[in-house]
């Protein structure tokens, strides 16, 4: 009789995915990894391949998948402007075509499922702090709606399979999240300052960089999903995960700054096209569902990430890499 839980993470090679994967295993749990390596990277969960309750799929949530198991955390989808604006058709049907596959394996083997939603699905917000209530200020037609209106869709999908089907979901709204594992070009604020500091390159700040964003530290954020896929039938979701101190590009920069010791200059660079002003999540159901609320402070999580950037630039072939992509 099998007694241990069986848990699909797809997307588990990515950032977030790969760190959900080691709580996993660390529990005991059969864990598989399915991942199509659009950008996640084999070397985040290279060290659990030798781990018997560990086990790597290369598959695209795309297409239907089709394993038995208890739980499934569906992570997949880039989640970067930089990635998701690559390839936007496949952005969307990763989000979309993904949740169908996913929830119809769920159906099939009456598993729980929790959905990786983002705090893009508020668009530029006009209510701050965001609370779950709030329906957001999103543009469907825009370069960023490809990932917006996909995870959007998603979130329909979850509620109607749950409605209709009795399906027993989560659904978590992710906000910017970081740490080490973050992938070096996804152009997200916290891995360009870093990687531009190390280098001694000038920091680009987008705008007059007084917009704002809260950072939650990635130990942080797998605690509270874990947390929530633990949560009893009736506690559904929508739930915000995040933490909600609120810090400017400039305030960021100037930490990084201080943290790594760079001569790095702050240039300004023109604000793209729907980039929110501000966001914050209200996290008072978090609070109240999951006992949960952040714990690493912005500079020790900062110091963390930037021990891992620099080790990753201690290596000769991917500083080259780095180097290169970051503007020789």
């Amino acid at each position: 009789m099998h007694l241990q839980k069986r848990i699909l993470v797809t997307g588990g090679a990515g950032f977030l995915g790969s760190h959900l994967c080691d709580r996993l295993v660390a529990t005991g749990a059969d864990v598989i990894c399915a991942d199509n390596f659009f950008t996640g990277a084999r070397r985040n969960i290279e060290h659990l391949l030798d781990c018997k309750n560990f086990e790597l799929l290369r598959h695209d949530v795309t297409f239907p998948l089709y394993v038995e198991v208890d739980e499934v955390y569906n992570l997949a989808c880039p989640a970067s402007p930089i990635h998701y604006q690559r390839d936007p058709v496949q952005t969307t049907k990763t989000s979309v075509h993904g949740a169908i596959n996913m929830l119809g394996l769920a159906k099939r083997v009456k598993a729980r499922i929790l959905q990786a939603s983002t705090s893009e699905v508020y668009g530029d917000p006009d209510v701050h702090p965001q609370p779950e209530s709030y329906w957001g200020h999103v543009n469907p037609v825009g370069p960023r709606s490809c990932y917006d209106e996909g995870k959007r869709c998603a979130e329909t999908l979850f509620f109607d399979y749950h409605r209709q089907h009795r399906l027993r979901i989560k659904v978590a709204r992710i906000f910017n999240t970081y740490g080490p594992r973050m992938h070096p070009f996804d152009g997200r604020v916290v891995s360009n300052f870093i990687v531009q500091a190390l280098l001694g390159r000038d920091i680009s700040i987008y705008g007059d960089g007084a917009q704002t964003r809260s950072f939650c530290y990635v130990d942080d954020m797998i605690e509270a999903l874990i947390r929530l896929m633990a949560t009893g039938d009736d506690v559904t979701g929508p739930i915000n995960i995040g933490n909600p101190v609120e810090v400017s590009m400039l305030e960021l920069a100037a930490t990084v700054i201080d943290l790594t010791g760079s001569a790095s200059r702050l240039v300004h660079c023109p604000l793209p096209e729907n980039d929110p002003r501000q966001r914050r999540p209200d996290i008072a159901l978090a609070s109240r569902h999951l006992s949960w609320a952040p714990k690493v402070a912005l500079r020790e999580g900062l110091g963390r990430t930037i021990a891992y950037f620099e080790t990753m630039l201690a290596d000769k072939a991917a500083r080259e890499l780095i180097a290169g992509a970051a503007g020789d």
